[in-house]
């Protein structure tokens, strides 16, 4: 594996992934810099949530190459956070929130419990989402929009360097986003975002760039124009949209040029 350059946590090199004979992800090249917010947004079944199931480790490229800090997938776990939409839960089961931030801690404690460490580790997580207060509250008492920062505080439970978030407002109000939003934004700069997410406004307060899937991996600057979003979502121009990000990264195979 090639050595990581020093500010280049993630590396992704000719990746390619497919499921049978569907090829889901073909040539994936990019890089993402410590410290970066990145927003990934592409249309569905374009290849993100595989792409974030091939950064836990969840997944194995059929070609090609992944690292995370200089390391392979599997090797770096420790350092990555990860926040899922959602979580499936019964409301009957007595579960605080302080038992769902500590399993960010499962492969930490020994013998069936969880260590002092371990716990302040997981209380520090909640006061960083503003919930502290809120650590023995049933889980299923919470607003959506709890839930989801508790969700939060699990993977920051882990002391991530890394966090990957799959679309973190699709099960919550708008009457709660702007607080969750502004939960995210104190977390940009501490570390390393990856954030799916279709949501606009969100893109332009929490992103620095966006890396658009589609089969292919293309990065963009923000903001983000008009055309670019229809060009991204819009079946009829994804293929137009592919050939001419190719063509400013320096990959002319789809170009028709003289």
């Amino acid at each position: 594996m090639n050595p990581v350059a020093s500010d280049d946590i993630a590396i992704s090199e000719g990746l390619c992934f497919g499921y049978g004979k569907q090829l889901v992800l073909e040539d994936v090249n990019f890089s993402i810099t410590k410290g970066e917010s990145l927003c990934m947004i592409g249309p569905n079944g374009g290849g993100k949530s595989t792409l974030l199931k091939l950064m836990l480790g969840l997944l194995e490229p059929n070609e090609g190459s992944l690292s995370l800090f200089g390391k392979s997938v599997g090797e770096a776990r420790r350092q990555v956070g990860y926040v899922p939409q959602a979580v499936r839960f019964d409301p009957l089961f007595p579960i605080t929130a302080i038992d769902i931030v500590l399993m960010g801690r499962l492969d930490r404690h020994r013998f069936g419990f969880y260590s002092r460490q371990c716990r302040a580790a997981a209380m520090a997580a909640l006061a960083e989402v503003g919930l502290q207060d809120a650590a023995q509250r049933p889980f299923s008492d919470l607003s959506g929009g709890q839930r989801q920062r508790v969700l939060i505080a699990r993977a920051l439970a882990c002391e991530p360097e890394l966090l990957l978030l799959d679309e973190p407002t699709a099960n919550i109000d708008l009457s709660v986003e702007e607080q969750f939003i502004e939960t995210l934004t104190q977390l940009k700069g501490k570390m390393t975002i990856l954030m799916v997410t279709h949501d606009l406004d969100l893109i332009s307060e929490i992103g620095d760039s966006v890396l658009c899937v589609n089969h292919r991996v293309h990065r963009h600057s923000l903001p983000l124009s008009g055309e670019t979003i229809r060009e991204i979502y819009s079946g009829v121009r994804r293929v137009e949209h592919d050939r001419r990000a190719r063509h400013h990264q320096g990959d002319h195979s789809a170009c028709a040029h003289d």
